[in-house]
């Protein structure tokens, strides 16, 4: 039997090893995902906290339970390490670390060479290297694959590389990880074979396709055309404004066409790990091609307009009110990227505290989902405060910038003196004479 032979075999038995690198918003739900399938599952990180934690069956992110996590953890099926040289016993090294923009919008592969040269050194025959993490197409042949060759194998007969993106949407109680459809690309026909072997045992749905650069791309589109079409509600949400035309009417009464619209909603600005940064992955390697992504540009562009925009509004809601908004103070609703998380990578609700802050603004938040904020985007740490009749009266005017479910918005429609709603979750308890601003 061949080596692609046996380590299709290996996954199609589970009887594989599974090792998973990177045990954040994408990386942890995989494992869990491997050892429910029956795989014996071990999650790498560098963060001893989240070793120590998993391992007690505890869990860090909120939408995995904590039910889960013990279950798996205590069946033998998942464990967690901080100790790379697991990796050896490893049939499969899935890499799901974060690919981050510097200060130059220019991506950052730190973390995924780094990983890969930790791979490396553990490479062994039989073993399917996969990368997970979003990136430019032509990173797993170009960046990647010179690494492995150093260790002597070949790819697609001794070991097996391919790419298949996250497609992660944290609170959305519709999809999961098994269920979501499964984009695999292969470096070779057999790397192909192995990778789909190994998701096949996992997911519903594989979407085998040619290349790891489809698949990287792929990845690069989905992100891109939110990115894209949410910029473009953005835009015409600020012309409506100065037409006095509610945008979201506009766009409901748009959704009723059962064909050929599919309805994008304003908001604050973008946040997450994903479409705020990954439209750029592929603009920078554009211009390796002599081409320029104009729309990229320009969506990014306009989104990351909008928390000033935000601020705008708010100073015009406290001018008619008599007030500056230095020395005023504001309270936000919801620090999280997207409701129902604990999410705060790149929120909206950090560029709109740092503004805040800068006109020397006095700010809370109310975010039950982040008990604590913690960015390097902002100077210090703040808390979540309670949610009162008293804290929304003391405020001289709140922002709605995450629509949580939980929150009780009828409350701060009653209580609140002004209200800046980024998010439209007013809608259903306004009356005529509130202080509402949509923004």
């Amino acid at each position: 039997m061949h080596t692609f032979e046996e380590a299709c075999e290996k996954f199609k038995s589970r009887r594989a090893r599974v090792g998973v690198i990177g045990l954040g918003y994408a990386g942890l739900p995989l494992a869990c995902s491997f050892a429910d399938a029956g795989f014996q599952v071990t999650g790498f990180d560098i963060d001893d906290r989240k070793v120590e934690q998993l391992n007690r069956g505890q869990s860090y992110i909120a939408h995995i339970g904590v039910a889960d996590i013990s279950r798996l953890v205590a069946s033998g099926k998942l464990r967690t390490s901080s100790d790379f040289t697991g990796l050896s016993d490893c049939d499969a090294a899935i890499i799901c670390v974060p690919t981050p923009l510097d200060d130059r919008r220019i991506p950052d592969l730190q973390y995924v060479i780094s990983t890969a040269h930790t791979v490396c050194d553990h490479l062994h025959r039989g073993q399917l290297v996969v990368l997970e993490s979003t990136t430019y197409p032509g990173t797993t042949d170009e960046v990647l694959l010179p690494i492995f060759l150093t260790k002597g194998l070949q790819p697609g007969i001794d070991f097996f590389l391919a790419f298949s993106p996250e497609r992660e949407d944290p609170a959305n109680k519709n999809f999961s990880t098994r269920t979501i459809p499964k984009v695999v690309g292969g470096l070779t026909p057999h790397c192909l074979q192995v990778a789909t072997a190994a998701y096949g045992a996992v997911v519903e749905q594989l979407v085998p396709v040619s290349s790891t650069r489809v698949a990287e791309s792929a990845k690069l589109l989905e992100n891109i055309y939110r990115c894209v079409n949410i910029a473009m509600i953005n835009e015409l949400k600020l012309l409506f404004e100065r037409m006095n035309i509610d945008v979201w009417e506009v766009v409901k009464a748009a959704s009723t066409k059962p064909f050929g619209f599919t309805p994008f909603y304003p908001g604050p600005g973008l946040g997450g790990h994903c479409i705020p940064i990954d439209p750029f992955y592929l603009s920078w390697k554009a211009r390796q091609y002599d081409f320029q992504t104009r729309f990229i540009e320009l969506a990014g562009e306009i989104n990351s307009s909008l928390p000033a925009h935000v601020i705008e509004r708010l100073a015009d809601g406290l001018n008619l009110e008599g007030k500056a908004l230095k020395g005023a103070t504001i309270l936000l609703i919801g620090v999280a990227y997207k409701p129902d998380v604990d999410d705060v990578r790149e929120s909206p609700a950090l560029a709109i505290i740092r503004q805040l802050h800068s006109k020397l603004a006095r700010v809370a938040y109310h975010d039950p989902f982040v008990p604590h904020l913690r960015s390097r985007h902002l100077e210090r740490e703040m808390s979540s405060s309670p949610l009162t009749e008293e804290s929304l009266k003391a405020a001289d005017a709140t922002i709605i910038v995450t629509n949580h479910r939980c929150v009780d918005y009828e409350l701060i429609v009653r209580s609140a003196r002004l209200i800046v709603d980024t998010r439209n979750a007013t809608a259903p308890y306004r009356r005529a004479g509130d202080q509402i601003i949509l923004a």
